[in-house]
C-alpha cells in the first residue's frame, strides 16, 4: 500500500514539481492550494504524512496544523517555508510538526526527511499498536481506533478516555481520577458527558469490555 501525502502549496509550479517527483518515488499525493480545502480533505480521507506550506490562504499552515493537533490528529507534519527566523521555526514546532524544511530546497532532502519520518511511525505503530480485542486495536501513538481493519471515529475525548481506561485497565477507576486526567482543569465537566463517552466507546467495545460501578466509577476489562 502506497503511502499518503497530503501537499497544501499555494506556489503551483513548486506544487507540480513536488507532486510529480514523489509519485516517482512511489508515494500516492493529493495536493490542494489553500487551509481550508486541506482541512475539509482531512476529514474526508485518511493520510500518512502531511506537507504544509505555512503562507497559505484562508488558514495558515500553523493554525491548520495547530488545530488538528487539538482534535487529536497527530499524522506527522513537515513544514515546507521560506520563513526562516528562529521565531517562524519556535512556532512551527509548537504547532506539533515533525520536521521543517526551509525554500528553496533540494527534492532529495525532501525525500530524505520523509523517509526517515514515515521509517519512525512504522516502527512507533509496531511498538504501540494495543490488541484490545480479536479484531479491535488502538494504537496509543496516533490514538487510531480499528475494528475490523476500518478506522473507528472517536473525539478528542474519547481517545483520551480510551487510552487512560488502557493504561489502567482492570483498575477501579474513579469519577474523580477520570475527570483529573480527561478534563482539563478549566474545563466543565459532568457525569453525564462522562456517561456519553463511555455509552460510545462501549457501542464499538461491547458493554463487558466498561463495567459501571455505581457511585464509585468505572473498570477496564482487558479480558
Amino acid at each position: 500500500m502506497k503511502t499518503r501525502v497530503l501537499l497544501l502549496e499555494d506556489e503551483l509550479t513548486l506544487s507540480e514539481t513536488i507532486i510529480e517527483y514523489l509519485e516517482e518515488q512511489g508515494y500516492e499525493v493529493s495536493s490542494v492550494y489553500d487551509g481550508s480545502e486541506a482541512q475539509d480533505l482531512i476529514y474526508e480521507k485518511k493520510f500518512d504524512l502531511f506537507l504544509f506550506d505555512v503562507n497559505v490562504p484562508n488558514i495558515n499552515g500553523f493554525e491548520l496544523l495547530k488545530s488538528l493537533r487539538e482534535e487529536g490528529n497527530f499524522t506527522p507534519a513537515i513544514f515546507i517555508t521560506s520563513l526562516n527566523s528562529m521565531e517562524s521555526l519556535e512556532k512551527g514546532f509548537e504547532s506539533g510538526c515533525d520536521d521543517y524544511i526551509r525554500k528553496p530546497f533540494a527534492l532529495k532532502e525532501l525525500l530524505l526527511r520523509i523517509q526517515t519520518i514515515i521509517k519512525r511511525e512504522f516502527s512507533k505503530s509496531r511498538e504501540t499498536l494495543i490488541d484490545i480485542d480479536a479484531n479491535i486495536t488502538f494504537n496509543s501513538v496516533t490514538n487510531e481506533l480499528k475494528k475490523d481493519g476500518k478506522v473507528v471515529q472517536l473525539n478528542f475525548k474519547e481517545q483520551k478516555l480510551l487510552k487512560f481506561f488502557l493504561q489502567n485497565s482492570d483498575e477501579l477507576l474513579t469519577h474523580e481520577r477520570i475527570y483529573d486526567n480527561i478534563w482539563d482543569y478549566d474545563e466543565q465537566y459532568s457525569d453525564n458527558s462522562l456517561r456519553t463517552y463511555i455509552k460510545n466507546l462501549r457501542k464499538v467495545l461491547g458493554k463487558e469490555k466498561i463495567v459501571s460501578l455505581k457511585k464509585f466509577g468505572y473498570r477496564f476489562n482487558s479480558k
